[in-house]
């Protein structure tokens, strides 16, 4: 169907909405196809979806319904590469020419023959780009991630074997789509490792982030989770409001059952293996039923990435006896570098580097931090129509500096200790990581959900705060 609409190799094929069937058939079908496969956030305005369809030249738009519909139509005319628009989720509420519903584009490819495709397929190599992930820089506009077949198809077996996943002919796995897919941590995990795996994909409901997602998790009780920090700081706060209205008895079982919890599990990850009496008990009568009550009874992979999670839920989860393992990535590396295992992880640690991929601290100081840098099969092709850009990314020995500060333990254990960029240095000439000071402020003071410490050139620090 996009070869009928004039689809030109190395074009893109630009998907707006919330994940479903019709944003991964469109993704493969456009990478199959010779273009690239582009992900626009719902929430982008119509400038931002300009920016991205024009920086990659894009001859097909699918959009998700009516109101996505009208972003597009608002910037059509600036797109002079365009050459069709698709809508899937609704019904259209108005005819255009060039304007597609989602039945008419699979009709349009019925007469093209196999053979022009193939033909296409074939002569797509494994170091080509396939897939563009816009990435929002610290200053300017949105740079466009190259990311070739090789890197997506590499990453996905890597990772998906890392973690172990099993293969479908041997256990089926199961995961909710719900993360935006113009991510690269949901594209990794819901398309490409469920490709290569096997693993069966449910849709959430567009309003997850809202409240449903755990609706959609008692429903599938998937295998494998990923949640960004975000949501797992939600089901800690409801699962604390239910817990404070519940019976003087039950809050203290729970309270009991938590202290055990945490108190193995700390003793496990330190590679003690036995497991005391009241821990079996304290399962029984309590880590069973939270699982269920949230869908997680059959889950033995959770995770959290993409951005910073606290100690604090970490350690509300762990007490549940549900261990969250985070996950350290970026775009540029196809999504995942290191990975926590349930049996090889630390608090507060991001794990390991996966199998195949090496770690450098870049100048480390006394303390051992230094940029953390990245090399591998899974590091990017370079920004798209931004060559400066990816020379400062990736050095000439091939490294790709991340722009994160962070330190090995002695045990290879990877921690993330702040951003280089992040660095504020004052009039005085003093120079302040404001991560540390930013956690300890949200540390002493529980109403605050996020601090910002300002103060680059100023003669002075100062804070912004915002509530829960």
């Amino acid at each position: 169907s996009c070869l009928q609409l004039g689809l030109e190799r190395f074009h893109g094929v630009c998907i707006l909405g919330f994940n479903s069937a019709e944003w991964f058939i469109a993704d493969i079908g456009a990478i199959l196809a010779g273009g690239f496969a582009v992900g626009i956030y719902t929430t982008n305005s119509p400038e931002a979806c300009h920016y991205v369809a024009e920086s990659c030249s894009a001859n097909v738009l699918v959009v998700e319904n009516h109101k996505q519909l009208q972003k597009i139509l608002e910037i059509q005319h600036k797109l002079p590469h365009l050459k069709a628009i698709i809508q899937y989720g609704e019904e259209l509420k108005e005819k255009r020419p060039n304007l597609y519903s989602w039945s008419e584009f699979m009709d349009l490819g019925r007469d093209v023959p196999d053979t022009q495709l193939h033909e296409i397929i074939e002569s797509q190599k494994p170091n080509q780009c396939c897939t563009l992930i816009y990435t929002s820089g610290t200053t300017g506009q949105p740079k466009g991630v190259m990311l070739s077949h090789d890197n997506l198809t590499w990453t996905a077996l890597a990772a998906g074997r890392f973690i172990m996943l099993k293969d479908a002919k041997e256990k089926q796995e199961l995961v909710i789509s719900y993360l935006p897919l113009s991510h690269v941590a949901a594209q990794m995990t819901d398309i490409w490792s469920a490709m290569t795996f096997g693993v069966q994909v449910f849709f959430a409901q567009p309003d997850a982030l809202k409240g449903t997602l755990v609706d959609t998790l008692r429903e599938v009780r998937p295998t494998a989770f990923l949640g960004v920090p975000r949501v797992w700081e939600k089901m800690e706060e409801k699962m604390k409001s239910i817990g404070a209205k519940s019976s003087t008895l039950r809050r203290k079982v729970a309270s009991w059952a938590k202290g055990v919890g945490l108190q193995t599990n700390l003793k496990r990850m330190n590679g003690h293996s036995e497991v005391p009496m009241n821990f079996h008990l304290a399962r029984h009568l309590v880590y069973k039923k939270v699982r269920k009550a949230i869908g997680l009874d059959r889950c033995t992979k959770c995770y959290t990435g993409a951005a910073p999670i606290t100690r604090e839920t970490l350690e509300f989860f762990l007490s549940l006896n549900i261990p969250v393992l985070e996950l350290y990535g970026m775009s540029e590396s196809s999504g995942p570098h290191t990975i926590s295992l349930p049996h090889v992880f630390k608090l507060t640690s991001c794990g390991k580097e996966m199998t195949g991929c090496r770690t450098l601290i870049h100048k480390p100081d006394g303390d051992g931090n230094g940029e953390i840098c990245f090399s591998g099969r899974h590091i990017f092709m370079g920004y798209l129509n931004m060559e400066e850009k990816t020379r400062e990314a990736i050095d000439e020995d091939g490294w790709l500096h991340s722009g994160d500060l962070g330190k090995h333990d002695k045990d290879g254990f990877l921690y993330i200790t702040g951003r280089i960029k992040e660095l504020i240095i004052t009039a005085g000439g003093e120079n302040v990581p404001p991560v540390p000071i930013e956690d300890a402020v949200k540390g002493a003071i529980p109403l605050i959900s996020n601090a910002m410490l300002v103060g680059d050139k100023e003669k002075f620090l100062a804070m912004l705060l915002t509530l829960k």
